[in-house]
């Protein structure tokens, strides 16, 4: 069963800045989606230069197993597997000279690469 954690930065979720979430909304609007319906599924793959890779996706699917953090309005899904390995990940969005895209501060994480997509626990 799913549990709804909103608006709480947590040790045990994910927890999505402003900054990333206007970006997210921003997506949702130029994919012409339905933003009631549209999550954001967070998670993890092998692979990667460091081990693992992170996943970020819109889907208005979910499974019951699923936990859900609503953050800033987007509501954020994150498979049982996947929150092991992101528990009190911070996801931010950074707009800069030398490149834009999401970030992801992950303190379970003993080294990433240095594009910031891969991670090794």
């Amino acid at each position: 069963m799913s549990t709804t954690t909103t608006e709480t930065p947590s040790q045990t979720g994910v927890v999505l800045t402003e900054t990333a979430a206007r970006e997210i909304k921003t997506i949702i609007q130029q994919q012409e989606l339905d933003v009631d319906k549209v999550r954001l599924r967070v998670g993890v793959k092998g692979g990667g230069c460091s081990g693992f890779s992170y996943l970020l996706d819109l889907t208005e699917t979910h499974k019951d197993t699923d936990e859900v953090f609503e953050q800033h309005g987007i509501k954020v899904i994150v498979d049982p597997k996947s929150l092991l390995y992101l528990g009190g990940t911070v996801i931010d969005f950074r707009d800069e000279v030398m490149g834009r895209g999401f970030v992801f501060q992950n303190p379970n994480a003993t080294t990433s690469c240095g594009c910031g997509s891969s991670f090794a626990v």
